[in-house]
Parts: structure tokens; sequence; C-alpha cells
């Protein structure tokens, strides 16, 4: 896959995650993705369509990631992943991919963003919207782990 696709959607995540929920990020190493279930217990699926490109982004988080982001995002503790978290998932999905969406653009890429779907729970299948392989970026916090998955045509 193009790092042109990958590479913004790196920084968007780190971006995104460092300055709106104070949560230090490692990025781990790409891979394919083997089987369609989500890795963490909420995940969120959001369609990147231009007139030339047709991706789709996923975003998984285990419930120790997640409620600390939350946490640090909402300045309140939480206990489960609930319908809160999900909005949580939800608005942090359109951040991520609202920032990668400036940083294609300075480099000719333009996209649409739809309404991003998200999903509690774990094992879940995700349905991206284009066919083909789906790599796989896990990260890292002090709390606990999320995956990024992506497909792009």
């Amino acid at each position: 896959m193009n790092s042109q696709y990958i590479n913004p959607l790196l920084a968007a995540t780190v971006n995104v995650l460092t300055t709106m929920a104070m949560v230090e990020v490692t990025v781990g190493k790409p891979c394919l993705k083997e089987g369609l279930d989500s890795l963490g217990d909420i995940t969120s699926v959001i369609d990147l369509k231009g007139d030339n490109h047709h991706g789709s982004l996923a975003i998984s988080f285990t419930k120790e990631a997640i409620l600390n982001i939350a946490e640090n995002m909402l300045g309140e503790s939480f206990s489960e992943v609930d319908e809160t978290i999900a909005d949580v998932v939800g608005e942090i999905t359109n951040m991520i991919t609202g920032n990668a969406k400036q940083l294609y653009s300075e480099s000719g890429l333009e996209f649409d963003l739809a309404t991003p779907t998200t999903t509690i729970g774990k094992n879940i299948p995700v349905t991206h919207t284009v066919t083909g392989a789906t790599l796989l970026i896990p990260f890292e916090t002090k709390a606990g782990a999320f995956y990024i998955e992506v497909c792009f045509n």
C-alpha cells in the first residue's frame, strides 16, 4: 500500500491523541490484517472517498486505552465502554480523518468524509467499504493498545 495514503493517517492519529487527549502514542510495525474481526472493544469505521481514490479506515480501541483517552478528553472517570465512549470514539475518528484530509489535500489528494459508524464489542467483524488487502497498524499507549486498519483501492 502506498505510503502517500498511510503517512497522513499516522501523523493525524499521533497529533490528535497527543493534543486532544494528552496521551503519548507509540506506533507499532504495520502488517497485513488477517481475518475480519475487530481487535479492540470498540471500533469506528469511516469511508474516505475521492474522485480517483476510495478508502476505508477503522480504529479499534481496547477498553483500557479508550477509557484513559476519554478520561483525559472529558475530565471525568469512566469504567465501562458505553454510548458516551462510543461518542468519544466517533469524534476521535472524525478528528483523525479531518486532520488527515488536510494533509492529503497538501499532497494533491482530495477526499470527502462520511459519518463514522461505531460498534461496541470485541471480535465484531469490521466491514470496510473497499475490497482488498487491509493494512493493520498497532499503536500503544501507557493505558493500552489500539489499532488502525486501512484499505485503499
